[in-house]
């Protein structure tokens, strides 16, 4: 365990939620619906064509039908893991689907130094064990790799963890920030608002890169 993990300010409080049953149960379901607006979606996009390199193998977490990705991207190849195999099967950007509770099993099915790039986009407020799941984002990350967790103020309020629905939009991405330092392989956090604007939904970025891997570290 790392010495930021041991420091940790996070409690289990932090992570429970309204409806503690199964996600299975709740995912079981597809949702071939969007949550976030098309001014968002377009903004998210156009970030993640700007940040993410051509030809890269890109890793979608927690992903749905859709990735958010720009069709000028052109990756090599996108990996999805979600909670709906229908969902997944219908997202035409994935070369890979894997389907998997990340709140059950963190262990990402990946090797060490696998992906050009990872993203998040309007999850992470569900994770329960997010210093886990980004510390395995980071292992399957090659240096220097970019990690960008996207949110806005939408959520299914009975699953996101009671942290979450109790900070603002600049606090929550404090709170990203401190899934990364607490990873412990990742550069400083930035932030980016990129909302569209008024009558649209708000849309922000918190990005930090792989760092170097150190042997025998």
């Amino acid at each position: 365990m790392s010495q930021a993990a041991e420091s940790s300010p996070l409690r289990p409080e932090h992570f429970r939620r309204q409806d503690e049953s199964d996600d299975a149960l709740f995912y079981r379901e597809p949702r071939l619906v969007t949550h976030i607006d098309d001014a968002a979606i377009e903004a998210v996009s156009r970030f993640y064509g700007e940040l993410i390199p051509p030809r890269a193998l890109v890793l979608d977490l927690m992903t749905s039908w859709v990735s958010h990705l720009p069709a000028s991207l052109h990756p090599a190849g996108v990996a999805g893991l979600g909670m709906n195999a229908e969902e997944l099967a219908q997202n035409p950007v994935l070369t890979e689907r894997i389907v998997q509770d990340l709140n059950r099993d963190p262990v990402l099915p990946w090797a060490d130094s696998t992906f050009d790039a990872a993203i998040v986009t309007v999850s992470v407020q569900y994770l329960t064990a997010p210093p886990l799941v980004f510390a395995e984002v980071g292992r399957v990350l090659k240096p220097g790799a970019p990690f960008a967790v996207a949110y806005s103020n939408r959520c299914f309020p009975t699953k996101a963890v009671a942290a979450w629905l109790s900070l603002d939009s600049r606090a929550q991405a404090e709170l990203i920030g401190l899934y990364f330092r607490l990873a412990g392989t990742f550069t400083p956090p930035q932030a980016f608002d990129i909302s569209p604007g008024p009558g649209s939904d708000p849309m922000f970025v918190v990005v930090a890169r792989r760092l170097p891997v150190i042997p025998g570290a």
